[in-house]
């Protein structure tokens, strides 16, 4: 079983791992490339994926989004809640430009008829109720999996509390879950378990930075 910890101390396993050379921009670049791996595993006949991506240090789902599209994937990049805000997240947008992914900002246009979802909205710093322009990017998701769609949450469900496994209104139910380096408490926590699905620990590179995996 992955070790869990908090949302701070996940941070700081961060943090260490970018002072000993794994460079943030790297362990983002390793948690897309890991969860797309994952993704192809559960949906083999993908065609057209659909990356929900909040305004976060999210950029793992651009990360995705860039993978995908260069394997072939007709690919649709939600901005749900506007442009992103830190540079890593930003700089992964910008690659998009390489591909023939495409960008809306309109959750009303998002919806495409895709195989597959990615929840890419919110990070272990969610916490209460979730915004207007986020629910409705929830409610998006939410819609797509009834139609049909398989929906992968990147290290947790938007809508849930990673510390406390707290669920507010109109969080998005995960059919698989891949979370990096350590699972989060609300992995296991009764309220929020099932709303993760299938759990999936990806190693990041963290712990080898770290050198934990030495002999």
């Amino acid at each position: 079983m992955a070790k869990t910890v908090t949302a701070a101390e996940m941070k700081e396993r961060e943090r260490a791992a970018n002072e000993a050379g794994l460079l943030y921009i790297q362990m983002m670049e390793n948690a897309g490339r890991a969860a797309w791996k994952e993704l192809k595993a559960r949906v083999p006949a993908l065609r057209r994926l659909l990356i929900v991506a909040g305004k976060g240090n999210n950029g793992d789902g651009f990360v995705m989004a860039r993978v995908a599209a260069k394997e072939g994937v007709q690919v649709r990049v939600l901005l749900a809640e506007g442009e992103p805000k830190t540079a890593d997240a930003k700089t992964n947008l910008a690659r998009l430009a390489e591909t023939a992914a495409e960008i809306v900002r309109d959750t009303e246009q998002a919806a495409f008829g895709a195989d597959a979802v990615v929840d890419a909205l919110y990070g272990t710093g969610f916490h209460g109720e979730l915004r207007p322009d986020g629910a409705a990017a929830c409610a998006l998701m939410g819609r797509e999996r009834e139609r049909g769609a398989f929906v992968l949450a990147l290290d947790l469900p938007s809508g849930v509390s990673a510390d406390s496994g707290e669920v507010a209104e109109g969080a998005v139910q995960a059919d698989a879950t891949v979370t990096f380096d350590c699972a989060k408490p609300l992995h296991f926590a009764k309220a929020s378990k099932p709303f993760c699905g299938a759990l999936v620990c990806a190693d990041i590179g963290i712990g080898k930075a770290l050198g934990e995996h030495e002999t």
